[in-house]
């Protein structure tokens, strides 16, 4: 009978100079990462009232119900939230993640509420979210406030994985994103950041193929009539490189290409026109 790799021959592929060199880009990068939380933790649906019919499903996962969404203005407002890569801090302005964020809340602080975590913090911004939608702070949605959500998520590696991450979450709450953005996506353990779940109505990927450390260069919806995927767009920077004088030496060291898309002012831009499109 056939044997397979010897366990000798399975330590070599494992320890070869390009696996090395791709443990070693990828410890340097983040050192830790939470556990996923778990939505069904989080605000739960309001009970219907006695006596009352159950609210009918969505005629289209990620359309609002329009009925439901026009009885307050406040519930219009655009919901963004952006994860950093690796274990770079919420706050840090070198990163584009941050800079975003904090530009489109002081242009537009009635029409949007913008806020970025870590992506160990995904617990957070989940709370976040639901506590942002909950209008009559009763502590539960009910079926206007969640038809009513109007999210965009975004992120860059382990937090264009976690973008993935929090819209599946949402999707168990039956909740609508209208974009998912991912930045040059590396999959988290136990996460599965190239399926765009139903509840998405747009989703795009940003990649680069360069380096040690690089992102998923294709993402697809799990259902084709309720996502539309706007594209899989590829970076390249040999020719054209980006500055990152201000990012850590070892990040420009073992995984330069990673954070020039990080840092490419022409990538960003086309995410906040997106973002821009979807502003009541």
């Amino acid at each position: 009978m056939p044997r397979g790799p010897s366990r000798q021959a399975r330590l070599r592929s494992l320890c070869g100079p390009t696996s090395l060199a791709w443990l070693l880009a990828l410890f340097l990068y983040s050192l830790f990462v939470c556990p996923a939380a778990q939505a069904k933790d989080m605000l739960p649906a309001c009970p219907a009232p006695k006596g009352a019919a159950e609210s009918p499903p969505l005629a289209r996962v990620g359309v609002p119900n329009l009925d439901a969404a026009s009885s307050t203005r406040a519930f219009q407002q655009l919901i963004v939230i952006g994860f950093m890569g690796g274990s770079v801090r919420a706050n840090d302005l070198v990163h584009r993640e941050a800079l975003m964020a904090d530009d489109l809340q002081q242009r537009y602080p009635l029409r949007l509420h913008a806020a970025v975590f870590a992506n160990r913090d995904s617990r957070a911004a989940l709370e976040t979210v639901l506590h942002l939608l909950d209008k009559d702070k009763n502590g539960c949605l009910n079926a206007g406030e969640r038809n009513a959500a109007r999210i965009v998520i975004y992120g860059h590696s382990w937090g264009a994985s976690e973008t993935i991450a929090l819209a599946r979450r949402l999707n168990e709450l039956s909740i609508p994103v209208l974009l998912t953005v991912q930045v040059d996506s590396v999959q988290k353990f136990n996460e599965h950041d190239g399926l765009i779940p139903p509840n998405v109505r747009q989703a795009i990927n940003f990649y680069q193929s360069d380096g040690f450390l690089h992102g998923r260069s294709r993402i697809q919806a799990m259902d084709p009539n309720q996502t539309t995927i706007l594209g899989n767009f590829e970076s390249a920077y040999k020719e054209n490189p980006v500055s990152c004088d201000r990012y850590p030496w070892y990040a420009r060291a073992f995984m330069k290409p990673h954070i020039e898309i990080e840092n490419d002012p022409s990538v960003w831009n086309k995410i906040e026109a997106l973002i821009q499109t979807e502003l009541p």
